[in-house]
């Protein structure tokens, strides 16, 4: 059975899985569905039409499921998915979606919101994903897979970070960044690929390899950002082409190109 502490206030129609914990003082609303063994440690809110999945922890202070921060947002019913086996640390802020943007905000399984750390209405998180200590993320931003976001940085609304990118602290990003891709900067600019991660992962080298080939192209090739990722069609390598999948991909932003 879910431990529940007195001075916790869980509203009725609240789902809540079997081995939670809800600690002092948090505020669970109606529309709530917490999974198996979910952890609100103390002075969390968990409100709206808000899933969290198993083995999450909240942490302390944080605010999960609220209102969007859009002036257009006007009551509507929008969602706030939340998959399993996140920690999710204190002081940290994710809104639920608005109507312009889908209804729909999503994070996925094994992520890690540092303190402080914001996620906007509309956004989508993939798995595995690291946004570090007071990051914002603003609304409508696709994160993929293993993404990793330094401390203090911004992501710029509409902005997509492909897989296994990284970006360095205090990075303002404003265009889209490539799978792999290592970004840093005040005005953020593409800096080269995230080869530690890829070691880390366990990417073959030969794939590695093929990827320090491609980011050559991109970076010295003639013609546009866009023709010189053309030229990489036809690659051996799956990672190579998932950069070029990315970039002939659905956005709303241009690119961070190399110096």
């Amino acid at each position: 059975m879910p431990d529940i502490h007195p001075s916790a206030i869980v509203a009725d129609g609240a789902v809540i899985g079997d081995g939670c914990i809800i600690g002092p003082f948090c505020v669970v609303d109606a529309q709530v569905v917490l999974g198996e063994r979910v952890t609100l440690k103390s002075h969390v809110v968990v409100t709206g039409d808000t899933h969290i999945g198993a083995d999450t922890t909240v942490f302390q202070f944080a605010v999960i499921g609220e209102i969007p921060q859009d002036l257009k947002f006007g009551g509507e019913d929008t969602r706030l998915r939340i998959g399993a086996r996140n920690r999710i640390r204190e002081h940290v802020t994710v809104n639920c979606g608005t109507a312009g943007g889908g209804g729909l905000t999503t994070i996925g399984d094994d992520c890690l919101l540092m303190a402080g750390c914001h996620v906007a209405h509309d956004c989508t998180l993939g798995n595995r994903v690291i946004v570090v200590n007071s990051s914002a993320v603003a609304g409508h931003c696709v994160l993929e897979d293993d993404v990793i976001v330094g401390g203090l940085s911004g992501i710029h609304q509409f902005v997509r970070i492909g897989q296994g990118a990284i970006i360095g602290a205090l990075s303002m990003v404003t265009n889209d960044v490539i799978p792999h891709g290592l970004v840093m900067g005040p005005r953020a600019a593409l800096e080269g690929l995230n080869l530690v991660g890829l070691k880390r992962r366990g990417m073959a080298r030969a794939d590695i390899a093929a990827l320090r080939r491609a980011y050559d192209v991109l970076r010295d090739g003639d013609g546009t950002f866009h023709a010189r990722a053309e030229g990489l069609d036809g690659a051996d390598s799956a990672a190579v082409q998932q950069i070029l999948d990315f970039i002939r991909g659905e956005s709303d932003r241009s690119f961070l190109t190399p110096h």
